[in-house]
This record gives structure tokens, C-alpha cells and sequence, in this order.
């Protein structure tokens, strides 16, 4: 069964990357080659895995990829940390947090 891994790295500027393979230890040597002038990567070399996640579709991992490129900083830390509560709370809606907490004033 071929296997597909959405992937976060964390860059040597302490940015991320997220991105999507089907051979995780390739991807990641290429992050951390001089192959590609124009990627992401190159300038902020060393890259280090810290987060991964397999999927059997390749539907499935682009959408995971999508989904977490549309998060933020925090939202992802929260993700790598395992921290569930903050990712629940990253995760609402603000206009639904805002009315919440204005009708209990």
C-alpha cells in the first residue's frame, strides 16, 4: 500500500513549512540539499521534522496540507505540541467566541 506524508518542518529562521510526499525521508534530504535555488527552504536550511501525519489517498493528504497551510503559527504549534485545548480553542469561530462572551457581560 503506497502511503502519503503531510509534513511540517521547522526552518533554521524558526518558520514553517508544510508540505506533502509520498517518501518522507527523500523529501526532507531535499529540503536540506542545494538542489533548489528557488524553494522555500534553501535559505533557511536546516529544516527539522516536527510534525507528520500518513494518509492512504493522496485526496486525503492534499486536503490535510491545504487545510494546515491555512492555519496559524499558533494553531500549528499547538498541533506539533500535542496541545489539544489551545488547538480546540484556536479553532473556533471568533464572531461565535466574541457573541459568547458579550451576552455574558
Amino acid at each position: 500500500m503506497k502511503l502519503f506524508y503531510v509534513y511540517i518542518l521547522k526552518c533554521s529562521d524558526n518558520s514553517y513549512y508544510t508540505g506533502i510526499t509520498n517518501n518522507i525521508e527523500r523529501r526532507l534530504q531535499e529540503h536540506n540539499s542545494d538542489k533548489n535555488l528557488f524553494a522555500y527552504t534553501f535559505l533557511r536550511k536546516p529544516t527539522k521534522l516536527v510534525w507528520f501525519e500518513k494518509f492512504t489517498t493522496p485526496h486525503e493528504a492534499i486536503a490535510k496540507e491545504k487545510q494546515l497551510k491555512g492555519w496559524s503559527r499558533k494553531k500549528k504549534e499547538a498541533l506539533i505540541n500535542n496541545n489539544w485545548d489551545d488547538l480546540v480553542k484556536l479553532s473556533q469561530n471568533y464572531t461565535d467566541i466574541k457573541k459568547s462572551s458579550t451576552s455574558s457581560d
